[in-house]
């Protein structure tokens, strides 16, 4: 269950802890993390894009 409570952090769906530490090394990993996720999720949809469109 940690790993959908991550994940709903990183794209803003739900609050972060106020009690995880603020340093700018974390919010740097969290915005790369961020970045890989939409790009993942980007190249899926464009995958899928491509099986239905395949004649």
């Amino acid at each position: 269950m940690g790993v959908l409570k991550q994940l709903a952090t990183y794209l803003y769906l739900r609050k972060k802890d106020p009690n995880t530490p603020n340093s700018q090394w974390v919010k740097y990993m969290h915005g790369i993390n961020r970045l890989s996720l939409l790009l993942f999720v980007f190249a899926i949809i464009v995958m899928i894009v491509k099986l239905f469109i395949k004649k």
